[in-house]
Protein backbone atom coordinates (compact mmCIF):
# COMPACT_ATOMS: atom_id res chain seq x y z
CA UNK A 1 0.00 0.00 0.00
CA UNK A 2 1.13 3.59 -0.68
CA UNK A 3 1.20 5.30 2.71
CA UNK A 4 0.20 8.97 2.96
CA UNK A 5 1.19 10.53 6.27
CA UNK A 6 -1.42 12.86 7.70
CA UNK A 7 -0.85 15.80 10.02
CA UNK A 8 -1.49 13.82 13.20
CA UNK A 9 0.82 10.98 12.18
CA UNK A 10 3.51 13.45 11.14
CA UNK A 11 3.39 15.22 14.50
CA UNK A 12 3.62 11.84 16.26
CA UNK A 13 6.59 10.86 14.12
CA UNK A 14 8.36 14.10 14.91
CA UNK A 15 7.76 13.68 18.61
CA UNK A 16 9.00 10.11 18.44
CA UNK A 17 12.15 11.27 16.70
CA UNK A 18 13.02 13.43 19.69
CA UNK A 19 12.70 16.83 18.05
CA UNK A 20 10.86 19.93 19.20
CA UNK A 21 7.09 19.74 19.81
CA UNK A 22 4.73 21.60 17.49
CA UNK A 23 3.88 24.16 20.19
CA UNK A 24 7.50 25.31 20.14
CA UNK A 25 7.59 25.22 16.35
CA UNK A 26 4.99 27.96 16.05
CA UNK A 27 7.38 30.33 17.83
CA UNK A 28 10.03 30.68 15.15
CA UNK A 29 10.77 34.33 15.85
CA UNK A 30 10.58 37.42 13.69
CA UNK A 31 13.44 36.61 11.35
CA UNK A 32 12.74 35.24 7.89
CA UNK A 33 15.08 32.41 6.90
CA UNK A 34 16.08 31.54 3.34
CA UNK A 35 16.40 27.99 2.02
CA UNK A 36 18.25 27.34 -1.22
CA UNK A 37 16.67 24.63 -3.39
CA UNK A 38 19.38 23.20 -5.63
CA UNK A 39 19.28 20.47 -8.29
CA UNK A 40 21.22 19.35 -11.34
CA UNK A 41 17.87 18.65 -13.00
CA UNK A 42 15.08 20.93 -14.12
CA UNK A 43 12.02 22.54 -12.63
CA UNK A 44 10.01 20.00 -14.65
CA UNK A 45 10.64 17.44 -11.90
CA UNK A 46 9.94 19.93 -9.09
CA UNK A 47 6.73 18.05 -8.24
CA UNK A 48 8.86 15.19 -6.90
CA UNK A 49 10.03 17.61 -4.20
CA UNK A 50 6.53 18.55 -3.02
CA UNK A 51 6.67 16.31 0.11
CA UNK A 52 9.67 18.38 1.23
CA UNK A 53 7.69 21.63 1.11
CA UNK A 54 4.59 20.01 2.62
CA UNK A 55 6.63 18.73 5.58
CA UNK A 56 8.18 22.15 6.13
CA UNK A 57 4.70 23.64 6.35
CA UNK A 58 3.67 20.99 8.85
CA UNK A 59 6.73 21.93 10.88
CA UNK A 60 5.67 25.59 11.03
CA UNK A 61 7.60 27.10 8.11
CA UNK A 62 5.35 29.26 5.94
CA UNK A 63 6.66 30.84 2.75
CA UNK A 64 6.37 34.61 2.88
CA UNK A 65 6.01 34.59 6.64
CA UNK A 66 9.11 33.05 8.18
CA UNK A 67 10.83 31.39 5.23
CA UNK A 68 11.74 32.19 1.62
CA UNK A 69 13.09 29.93 -1.09
CA UNK A 70 15.80 30.50 -3.67
CA UNK A 71 15.46 27.92 -6.48
CA UNK A 72 18.41 26.99 -8.67
CA UNK A 73 18.12 24.29 -11.37
CA UNK A 74 21.00 23.42 -13.69
CA UNK A 75 18.56 22.04 -16.31
CA UNK A 76 20.94 19.07 -16.81
CA UNK A 77 23.76 21.36 -17.91
CA UNK A 78 26.29 20.16 -15.37
CA UNK A 79 28.78 22.91 -16.21
CA UNK A 80 26.31 25.36 -14.61
CA UNK A 81 26.39 23.69 -11.18
CA UNK A 82 29.41 25.66 -9.81
CA UNK A 83 27.98 29.05 -10.79
CA UNK A 84 24.54 28.20 -9.38
CA UNK A 85 26.07 27.01 -6.11
CA UNK A 86 28.15 30.18 -5.89
CA UNK A 87 25.01 32.24 -6.52
CA UNK A 88 23.26 30.63 -3.56
CA UNK A 89 26.28 31.45 -1.41
CA UNK A 90 26.17 35.07 -2.58
CA UNK A 91 22.50 35.21 -1.58
CA UNK A 92 23.57 34.17 1.92
CA UNK A 93 20.95 31.45 2.23
CA UNK A 94 20.68 29.87 5.66
CA UNK A 95 20.68 26.29 4.41
CA UNK A 96 20.93 24.57 1.02
CA UNK A 97 18.60 21.64 0.30
CA UNK A 98 20.44 19.90 -2.55
CA UNK A 99 18.98 16.99 -4.52
CA UNK A 100 20.72 13.85 -5.71
CA UNK A 101 24.56 13.70 -5.71
CA UNK A 102 25.99 16.24 -8.15
CA UNK A 103 24.24 19.29 -6.68
CA UNK A 104 25.40 18.59 -3.09
CA UNK A 105 28.94 18.09 -4.39
CA UNK A 106 28.85 21.47 -6.15
CA UNK A 107 27.41 23.12 -3.05
CA UNK A 108 30.11 21.61 -0.84
CA UNK A 109 32.81 22.97 -3.13
CA UNK A 110 31.20 26.42 -2.99
CA UNK A 111 30.90 26.71 0.79
CA UNK A 112 32.29 25.12 3.92
CA UNK A 113 30.05 27.11 6.28
CA UNK A 114 26.48 27.14 4.96
CA UNK A 115 24.71 23.92 6.03
CA UNK A 116 23.85 21.55 3.18
CA UNK A 117 21.06 18.98 3.48
CA UNK A 118 21.05 16.22 0.86
CA UNK A 119 17.43 15.50 0.04
CA UNK A 120 18.16 12.21 -1.75
CA UNK A 121 21.86 11.73 -2.53
CA UNK A 122 23.12 8.59 -4.18
CA UNK A 123 26.38 7.68 -2.47
CA UNK A 124 27.39 10.41 0.00
CA UNK A 125 30.26 8.39 1.47
CA UNK A 126 31.80 7.10 -1.74
CA UNK A 127 31.48 10.47 -3.48
CA UNK A 128 33.23 12.27 -0.61
CA UNK A 129 30.27 14.32 0.56
CA UNK A 130 30.66 13.14 4.15
CA UNK A 131 33.44 11.61 6.24
CA UNK A 132 31.12 8.89 7.55
CA UNK A 133 27.40 8.21 7.69
CA UNK A 134 27.25 8.21 11.48
CA UNK A 135 29.46 11.29 11.91
CA UNK A 136 29.27 13.33 8.72
CA UNK A 137 31.64 16.08 9.87
CA UNK A 138 31.76 19.37 8.00
CA UNK A 139 28.63 21.12 6.77
CA UNK A 140 26.86 18.30 4.86
CA UNK A 141 24.25 15.80 6.05
CA UNK A 142 20.86 14.49 4.95
CA UNK A 143 19.30 11.53 3.17
CA UNK A 144 20.96 8.84 1.07
CA UNK A 145 19.36 6.83 -1.74
CA UNK A 146 21.96 4.11 -1.40
CA UNK A 147 20.87 0.60 -0.51
CA UNK A 148 22.84 -2.60 -0.89
CA UNK A 149 22.14 -4.87 -3.88
CA UNK A 150 19.62 -2.44 -5.38
CA UNK A 151 20.75 -3.12 -8.95
CA UNK A 152 20.70 -6.88 -8.43
CA UNK A 153 17.22 -6.75 -6.91
CA UNK A 154 15.87 -4.84 -9.90
CA UNK A 155 17.36 -7.42 -12.25
CA UNK A 156 15.67 -10.19 -10.26
CA UNK A 157 12.29 -8.46 -10.54
CA UNK A 158 12.64 -8.08 -14.30
CA UNK A 159 13.45 -11.79 -14.51
CA UNK A 160 10.18 -12.53 -12.70
CA UNK A 161 8.34 -10.69 -15.45
CA UNK A 162 10.48 -12.23 -18.21
CA UNK A 163 11.61 -15.72 -17.10
CA UNK A 164 13.67 -16.13 -20.30
CA UNK A 165 15.43 -12.81 -19.84
CA UNK A 166 18.94 -13.02 -21.28
CA UNK A 167 19.85 -9.55 -22.56
CA UNK A 168 19.19 -6.33 -20.65
CA UNK A 169 19.98 -2.75 -21.64
CA UNK A 170 20.80 -0.37 -18.77
CA UNK A 171 20.21 3.36 -19.32
CA UNK A 172 22.29 5.44 -16.92
CA UNK A 173 24.02 8.78 -16.50
CA UNK A 174 27.76 8.10 -16.61
CA UNK A 175 28.47 11.49 -14.96
CA UNK A 176 26.60 10.57 -11.78
CA UNK A 177 28.56 8.53 -9.16
CA UNK A 178 25.35 6.96 -7.86
CA UNK A 179 24.34 5.77 -11.33
CA UNK A 180 27.79 4.27 -11.78
CA UNK A 181 27.42 2.20 -8.60
CA UNK A 182 23.93 0.93 -9.43
CA UNK A 183 25.00 0.12 -12.98
CA UNK A 184 27.93 -1.96 -11.70
CA UNK A 185 25.51 -4.03 -9.62
CA UNK A 186 23.46 -4.72 -12.75
CA UNK A 187 26.40 -5.04 -15.12
CA UNK A 188 26.65 -8.83 -15.05
CA UNK A 189 23.46 -9.09 -17.08
CA UNK A 190 23.25 -5.68 -18.71
CA UNK A 191 24.58 -3.73 -21.68
CA UNK A 192 25.41 -0.06 -21.07
CA UNK A 193 23.47 2.80 -22.62
CA UNK A 194 25.28 5.89 -21.37
CA UNK A 195 23.77 9.37 -21.39
CA UNK A 196 25.51 12.51 -20.14
CA UNK A 197 23.09 15.13 -21.43
CA UNK A 198 19.74 15.60 -23.21
CA UNK A 199 21.40 15.25 -26.61
CA UNK A 200 22.56 11.69 -25.86
CA UNK A 201 19.13 10.04 -25.79
CA UNK A 202 18.78 9.59 -29.55
CA UNK A 203 22.09 7.71 -29.80
CA UNK A 204 21.29 5.66 -26.69
CA UNK A 205 17.91 4.64 -28.11
CA UNK A 206 19.52 3.79 -31.44
CA UNK A 207 22.06 1.61 -29.63
CA UNK A 208 19.23 -0.10 -27.75
CA UNK A 209 17.47 -0.92 -31.00
CA UNK A 210 20.67 -2.48 -32.30
CA UNK A 211 21.11 -4.60 -29.18
CA UNK A 212 17.59 -6.07 -29.37
CA UNK A 213 17.40 -6.41 -25.56
CA UNK A 214 14.69 -8.34 -23.77
CA UNK A 215 14.21 -5.52 -21.28
CA UNK A 216 15.44 -2.09 -20.17
CA UNK A 217 16.52 -0.93 -16.70
CA UNK A 218 16.85 2.80 -16.06
CA UNK A 219 18.93 4.16 -13.17
CA UNK A 220 17.23 7.18 -11.65
CA UNK A 221 19.02 10.51 -11.62
CA UNK A 222 18.07 14.11 -12.56
CA UNK A 223 18.74 13.59 -16.28
CA UNK A 224 16.83 10.34 -16.76
CA UNK A 225 14.04 11.51 -14.44
CA UNK A 226 13.51 14.71 -16.43
CA UNK A 227 13.26 12.64 -19.63
CA UNK A 228 11.14 9.83 -18.17
CA UNK A 229 8.23 10.46 -20.56
CA UNK A 230 10.53 10.22 -23.56
CA UNK A 231 12.01 6.99 -22.19
CA UNK A 232 8.53 5.55 -21.64
CA UNK A 233 7.48 6.48 -25.17
CA UNK A 234 10.57 4.73 -26.56
CA UNK A 235 9.98 1.52 -24.61
CA UNK A 236 6.34 1.57 -25.67
CA UNK A 237 7.20 1.89 -29.36
CA UNK A 238 9.81 -0.86 -29.08
CA UNK A 239 7.50 -3.13 -27.05
CA UNK A 240 10.26 -3.24 -24.46
CA UNK A 241 9.45 -4.13 -20.82
CA UNK A 242 11.16 -1.65 -18.50
CA UNK A 243 12.07 -1.37 -14.85
CA UNK A 244 12.96 1.93 -13.19
CA UNK A 245 14.15 3.32 -9.88
CA UNK A 246 11.20 5.52 -8.85
CA UNK A 247 7.44 5.52 -9.39
CA UNK A 248 7.47 8.70 -11.51
CA UNK A 249 8.79 6.64 -14.44
CA UNK A 250 5.86 4.23 -14.09
CA UNK A 251 3.36 7.08 -13.87
CA UNK A 252 4.84 8.31 -17.17
CA UNK A 253 4.16 4.93 -18.81
CA UNK A 254 7.04 2.67 -17.76
CA UNK A 255 6.23 -0.89 -16.72
CA UNK A 256 7.64 -1.19 -13.20
CA UNK A 257 9.71 0.57 -10.57
CA UNK A 258 11.50 -0.59 -7.46
CA UNK A 259 13.49 1.58 -5.11
CA UNK A 260 13.48 3.87 -2.10
CA UNK A 261 10.32 5.84 -1.42
CA UNK A 262 11.44 9.28 -2.63
CA UNK A 263 8.58 11.09 -0.91
CA UNK A 264 9.69 9.66 2.44
CA UNK A 265 13.29 10.79 1.89
CA UNK A 266 12.26 14.33 0.98
CA UNK A 267 9.97 14.49 4.01
CA UNK A 268 12.78 13.39 6.33
CA UNK A 269 15.13 15.89 4.71
CA UNK A 270 12.69 18.64 5.68
CA UNK A 271 13.02 17.55 9.34
CA UNK A 272 16.78 18.03 9.07
CA UNK A 273 16.39 21.49 7.53
CA UNK A 274 14.05 22.36 10.39
CA UNK A 275 16.55 21.17 13.00
CA UNK A 276 19.38 23.14 11.42
CA UNK A 277 17.33 26.35 11.23
CA UNK A 278 16.72 25.93 14.94
CA UNK A 279 20.40 25.58 15.78
CA UNK A 280 21.50 22.01 15.11
CA UNK A 281 24.83 21.45 13.35
CA UNK A 282 25.02 19.23 10.24
CA UNK A 283 28.10 17.48 11.62
CA UNK A 284 25.98 16.17 14.51
CA UNK A 285 23.16 14.79 12.34
CA UNK A 286 23.92 11.32 10.93
CA UNK A 287 23.20 10.63 7.27
CA UNK A 288 20.02 8.59 7.05
CA UNK A 289 19.52 5.72 4.62
CA UNK A 290 16.26 4.55 3.03
CA UNK A 291 13.82 2.78 5.33
CA UNK A 292 10.87 2.50 2.93
CA UNK A 293 11.02 0.80 -0.45
CA UNK A 294 8.20 0.54 -2.94
CA UNK A 295 7.34 -1.46 -6.03
CA UNK A 296 4.93 0.12 -8.50
CA UNK A 297 3.45 -1.58 -11.57
CA UNK A 298 1.65 -0.01 -14.53
CA UNK A 299 -0.97 -2.60 -15.45
CA UNK A 300 -2.05 -0.65 -18.55
CA UNK A 301 1.51 -0.80 -19.87
CA UNK A 302 1.73 -4.51 -19.09
CA UNK A 303 -1.40 -5.14 -21.15
CA UNK A 304 -0.07 -3.03 -24.02
CA UNK A 305 3.10 -5.15 -23.98
CA UNK A 306 1.06 -8.36 -23.95
CA UNK A 307 2.50 -9.39 -20.59
CA UNK A 308 0.68 -11.65 -18.17
CA UNK A 309 2.27 -10.62 -14.87
CA UNK A 310 2.62 -13.29 -12.15
CA UNK A 311 -0.10 -12.89 -9.49
CA UNK A 312 2.59 -13.17 -6.79
CA UNK A 313 4.27 -10.07 -8.24
CA UNK A 314 1.03 -8.07 -8.33
CA UNK A 315 0.18 -8.93 -4.72
CA UNK A 316 3.61 -7.72 -3.59
CA UNK A 317 3.27 -4.39 -5.39
CA UNK A 318 2.78 -1.32 -3.21
CA UNK A 319 0.82 0.40 -5.98
CA UNK A 320 -0.77 -0.80 -9.21
CA UNK A 321 -1.58 1.86 -11.81
CA UNK A 322 -4.53 0.84 -13.96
Amino acid sequence: MLVIIGRRELIAAIAGAGVWPLSARAQVGERQYTIGIFSAGSAYSAGIRSPFFEALQELGWVEGKNVAFEHRYAENRLERLPELAADLVRHKVDVIAASETLAPLAAKRATATIPIVMTAAGDPLGSGLVASLARPGGNVTGMSLMASDLGAKRLELLKEVLPRLSRVAVLWNADNPYSVLVFKETQTGGRALEVRGPGDFDSAFEAARGLHPDGLITVEDPLTTDYRTRIAEFTGRQQLPSLHGIREFVAAGGLMSYGPNIADLFRRAAYYVDKILRGAKPADLPVQQPTKFEMVINLKTAKALGLDLPPSLLTRADEVIE
